[in-house]
């Protein structure tokens, strides 16, 4: 019973490690009128990702405030290459609007350079 117990709670602990080690990246659920708001605390030197397929008719509203500067973008992979439909360094807030041009799975990304935590508020509105 005892070796039980203890290769369940490895396995417990092997599990929340994983969790916590993918933590950074949020997946993006829409709500019924096409919106998605997030709060993350994004500790120094770390960043946090929301990420979500799009298709060439969504238009996305998007805007955030963070507590203090963070280099931010929107940012998706073909092949093993980023492409940067946005892009901004050491800012506090931003807004503007995706005009989606490819079927790819896009992520709004926040990365603290500095050596607080930083608060992050992001709201992002589909537009019809």
């Amino acid at each position: 019973m005892q070796k039980t117990n203890m290769a369940l709670i490895g396995v417990a602990l092997m599990l929340a490690q994983q969790v916590f080690a993918a933590s950074h990246i949020v997946e993006i659920a829409w709500s019924r009128d096409g919106a998605f708001a997030h709060v993350a605390g994004v500790e120094p030197g770390k960043f946090v990702e929301l990420c979500g397929e799009l298709v060439p008719e969504d238009s996305i509203r998007w805007e955030f405030a963070a507590s203090a500067p963070v280099d931010f973008n929107i940012h998706y992979h073909v092949g093993k290459e980023a492409e940067f439909p946005a892009r901004q360094a050491q800012v506090s807030s931003g807004q503007d609007t995706l005009r989606v041009a490819v079927r790819e799975d896009y992520c709004w990304m926040w990365s603290n350079k500095s050596s607080s935590r930083v608060r992050v508020d992001v709201l992002l509105q589909r537009q019809s």
